[in-house]
């Protein structure tokens, strides 16, 4: 069983325009409505990919309404916690040239007795048998620990954890050791104390420092140069391939949905590795935050390449 948790989900509005005119009036030429936050986004692949999954976390208004009704109507099960306020709306800008401006609203204020009702709903899941996927930020009145706390309960129950986070959510948690991560390369780097312009060698080097935390899985998406795989004797890295892009916004949520939907179908290595890329690349050809499909993916998962690292 994989459970999502998205402690601040958001409708994410897309809007297209040709350029963004600061202090002048900007003309939209298309606007995109979704129901996102990290693990929503993961549980929305997952789906595509011919998984389940239960989605949880916050919702609040009538925001948290309309994403309820559209992951319901995708057929993804939802237990979703109710609270004042409302869910907020992330719009992001794109203009022609490729360029994102994102403007993210600040969500509800969380209090303790509903953090309280979120710990004793995920224990309710929690099992040898289950994988809980903790991606994204939170919202106000959570402590940046929540992560490393969420792990140490989960873990107590025998489940497995992945983990999607930056900054002080993940360098918390880290000491919790999460089972999986899926930190990118700067995100990678700045926890380690490392030059940005570290080679491949050095890079896998420092996620295999990581496992020594107790987790299994590294997995380090790198944009153009492709991403990097890495456990217990298996250390891998693909090219990235080569797509119509329409936003590398969802390319990471993709990879997550991907590795957990593996994780839960007990895929290999080298299975594991093509699905990351090919669902994290179908994902950049799409507007918005929507999933790639499941027949794009299995056709962009036959021209992965797999170079293992340092030949």
């Amino acid at each position: 069983m994989i459970v999502t948790v998205t402690m601040n989900p958001a409708i994410d509005k897309t809007v297209e325009i040709g350029e963004l005119i600061h202090g002048g009036l900007n003309r939209i030429l298309k606007v995109e409505y979704d129901a996102g936050g990290k693990g929503i986004n993961v549980s929305k692949t997952i789906r595509e990919l011919g998984g389940e999954s239960i989605a949880t976390g916050f919702l609040g208004g009538n925001a948290g309404k309309t994403i309820e009704n559209v992951l319901k109507e995708r057929g993804i099960a939802c237990d979703f916690i109710w609270v004042q306020g409302e869910t907020r709306t992330n719009t992001k800008v794109f203009e022609k040239t490729g360029e994102v401006t994102e403007l993210n609203e600040p969500g509800p204020d969380i209090n303790a007795s509903q953090m309280e009702e979120l710990y004793a709903r995920l224990e309710k899941y929690a099992g040898e048998d289950t994988l809980f996927i903790l991606a994204g930020s939170i919202p106000n009145g959570v402590e940046s620990n929540v992560y490393e706390k969420m792990i140490r309960l989960l873990h107590k129950k025998g489940a497995k954890v992945l983990l999607d986070a930056d900054g002080k959510l993940f360098s918390q948690a880290l000491e919790a050791g999460p089972d999986m991560i899926k930190p990118n390369r700067a995100e990678l780097e700045g926890y380690m104390g490392i030059d940005y312009r570290a080679s491949d060698k050095e890079l896998c080097w420092t996620a295999k420092k990581l496992l020594d935390k107790g987790i299994d899985t590294v997995a380090v998406s790198m944009g153009r140069s492709g991403a990097m795989l890495v456990r217990r004797g298996y250390e891998v890295k693909c090219p990235a391939l080569s797509v119509k892009a329409h936003s590398t916004v969802g390319a990471g949520d993709a990879m997550v949905a991907a590795l957990a939907y593996s994780w839960d179908k007990k895929s290999g290595d080298e299975e594991t590795m093509r699905l990351c890329m090919a669902a994290s690349a179908g994902a950049v050809t799409t507007v918005g935050t929507k999933p790639p499909s499941r027949e794009l993916v299995e056709e962009l998962a036959e021209q992965v390449i797999i170079e293992k690292i340092g030949e």
